[in-house]
């Protein structure tokens, strides 16, 4: 150690000077400062080219609005059905609806009791009596609802409504009525309040294609 290095400094300061000896200390805080600024404009760099590839992706139709590039383009929409994509389905009244009422049962008098009760309800009755050779005794449900394969989502289904159980067929008329007949397992119409809310099911918008 020099004799002009003052006791206790171990070599840390050095003496300058021809005069009076000053004391600095090394370099490692002006490294410390240059580092601390080196990583501010790194960060810069970054934040810049962050904002370039956002232009890059987005284009400027020359109105100042940024328009959708083709990554937007491709990406699947978002699409919710509008209030005009659904409606109610119209189902027809009772009163015109024409049903053949048709026993296939060994039970007499089942043809006109179920007739008379669907009259209540404001159906129109056409004919009544035992089924046709074709289904006499060989319907093992609760019946078969026979019509045009027009009427399948119109009159057979507000039929269907006050038999729990039905099955829908089509033939081959032309004529709008349309013919029940009551098979083995049937027992009685539903319930008039559950056949309304049936109806009142059937009715409700469906809601449409969304895209």
């Amino acid at each position: 150690m020099s004799m002009l290095t003052p006791p206790g400094m171990g070599g840390k300061y050095r003496i300058t000077g021809a005069k009076y000896p000053r004391m600095r200390p090394p370099r490692h805080r002006r490294r410390i400062v240059l580092a601390a600024i080196a990583g501010v404009v790194a960060l810069g760099l970054v934040g810049w080219g962050t904002v370039q590839l956002v232009d890059v992706f987005t284009a400027d139709d020359g109105t100042g609005t940024k328009t959708a590039t083709a990554s937007d383009r491709n990406r699947t929409p978002s699409c919710k059905p509008s209030p005009s994509a659904v409606a109610a389905k119209t189902l027809p009244k009772p009163a015109q609806i024409k049903v053949n009422v048709y026993n296939a049962t060994p039970r007499a008098g089942l043809a006109k009791s179920t007739a008379d009760e669907l009259k209540k309800r404001g159906f129109l009755i056409g004919k009544v009596g035992n089924a046709p050779a074709a289904f006499d005794k060989k319907i093992p449900g609760t019946g078969i609802l026979l019509g045009a394969p027009t009427a399948a989502d119109g009159s057979l289904a507000v039929l269907g409504a006050q038999l729990k159980g039905a099955k829908p067929q089509h033939d081959a008329r032309e004529t709008k009525d349309v013919d029940l007949l009551l098979g083995t397992a049937f027992k009685t119409l539903n319930v008039r309040k559950e056949a309304d809310r049936t109806l009142a099911v059937l009715a409700r918008p469906a809601p449409g294609d969304p895209c």
